[in-house]
């Protein structure tokens, strides 16, 4: 098909431009490769701020340039760099502005990572739903062990690192190196069979396993199903120490404690001595301060018991000095208990003096005298307010009494029936009344009625 084209392109009655050669070779690069997969290594790794991947994909022979554009990248699961070894899904196209072949990135992962990936998430569920991964068979770490034990390879950073942390931190803690390949097919049946041995010795009170770091490629024994059931097994607490912080592998999930790092898994385990050297100091200090005072408690109780040991005939000086104070005070009590008995005989016959019958007699005859004498004058004092109201009452009567109208020369006029006229209007003219005066009564017969 591409010779073909190109004899079009001869047999052409004019000439190309460039942007017109570029964007036909675009389109039959496009046309003539459906989505490929091409595996590579990393180079020349460009983020700009669009958030758009630039990078070079090669081999020992030949580079392709590539793009992976943001919304692409977006879905990928780690962050790629300079030397990475992946796999990139991608379509075959050129870029005409600069006439530049490359692939246009749809998806990509780590080289050799997928199988391992998947792996490595189907052992992780399969061991977390038996419960391995449970808390409830976590053991605790021992707060000052005796020895330590490292499973790791003898000529590793791993153990040059555990031995450096250890020396600084407290470098009298005695460590046994169970010696193993931590990577490479053999690996995993050598970390179960120092692990085994370990426990078989009983002479370590915690157990270190692991390496530095690596690739997933390299970090694969910690993650198979032999080493993680056999670390589950170990009654030596096990810390799982194996690549870098980021790295996490199965052992990790099976261990009793998880270290970033062999150097964490170091700090982790071994007492500082320095920490030691103060709490021993603070110790001995606050020991000495305890000792003191018991010994200061003890001073002060025996010199009390000696100041309250006294000499047995100053006690029997002091006993017959308190036995005279005692006796002058039961005298003093005696004369105190007859002085007041007398007394009080003495206020007994006095009131009995003054109680005697004709005496008695004297003083009621002296009440009854002086109760008639008040009877009298009180009934005199009440006749004459009684004589007094009485005129006072008469007075008022006779203010208001009608007799006493009649005597300045008023009458009082009724009707035959006897009732009181008081208007005109009561009466009419030939009707019989009375007049009342002061003095008698007249009968009288209406002539004339005059209205005021």
């Amino acid at each position: 098909m591409l010779t073909e084209k190109r004899a079009q392109i001869r047999t052409s009655n004019h000439a190309l431009s460039v942007s017109e050669l570029n964007r036909q070779a675009r389109l039959l690069l496009e046309r003539s490769f459906l989505t490929i997969e091409v595996t590579g290594e990393i180079s020349n790794f460009v983020k700009p701020s669009s958030g758009h991947w630039y990078f070079t994909l090669k081999d020992d022979k030949a580079q392709v340039r590539c793009a992976m554009f943001k919304n692409r990248n977006q879905l990928i699961r780690f962050s790629p760099k300079q030397g990475d070894q992946v796999v990139v899904r991608a379509k075959v196209s050129l870029y005409e502005g600069r006439g530049d072949y490359q692939l246009i990135c749809e998806f990509m992962s780590q080289d050799g990572g997928g199988s391992l990936q998947a792996a490595y998430e189907e052992l992780k569920l399969k061991l977390n739903q038996e419960g391995l991964f449970g808390n409830e068979h976590k053991k605790p770490l021992p707060e000052h062990p005796a020895r330590i034990g490292v499973v790791t390879s003898p000529t590793g950073a791993a153990i040059h690192d555990i031995l450096t942390v250890l020396k600084r931190r407290f470098p009298g803690l005695p460590v046994t190196l169970y010696p193993t390949a931590v990577q490479g097919e053999d690996a995993p049946a050598q970390i179960c069979k120092a692990i085994i041995l370990a426990e078989a010795h009983q002479e370590c009170d915690v157990l270190i396993v692991g390496r530095g770091g690596g690739s997933l490629e390299d970090l694969w024994p910690f993650n198979t199903e032999p080493v993680a059931r056999t670390i589950f097994d170990c009654e030596i607490p096990v810390i799982s120490a194996v690549g870098h912080e980021v790295d996490t592998v199965i052992s990790d999930y099976v261990a009793d404690v998880r270290a970033p790092t062999p150097s964490a898994a170091a700090e982790l385990i071994s007492p500082d001595q320095h920490q030691l050297k103060l709490r021993l100091r603070q110790q001995s200090e606050r020991l000495q301060r305890q000792l003191n005072s018991v010994i200061q408690d003890a001073n002060n109780r025996i010199y009390n018991l000696k100041s309250r040991l006294r000499h047995p005939g100053q006690q029997l000086r002091e006993k017959a000095q308190r036995l005279d104070h005692l006796e002058i005070r039961l005298q003093q009590a005696a004369q105190l208990s007859l002085s007041g008995r007398k007394c009080r005989i003495e206020n007994l016959r006095t009131r009995l003096q003054a109680n005697t019958p004709q005496q008695r007699l004297l003083q009621h005859s002296e009440r009854i005298k002086n109760f008639k004498s008040r009877l009298a004058q009180g009934i005199l004092h009440k006749l004459e307010f009684n004589r007094q109201q009485l005129n006072k009452a008469a007075a008022q009567l006779n203010t208001v009494s009608p007799l006493a109208t009649l005597e300045r020369g008023y009458a009082i006029v009724q009707d035959q029936q006897g009732k009181v006229l008081t208007d005109t209007h009561d009466s009419s003219v030939g009707d019989q009344i009375e007049a009342r005066l002061h003095q008698g009564r007249m009968k009288c017969t209406i002539n004339e009625i005059i209205t005021d």
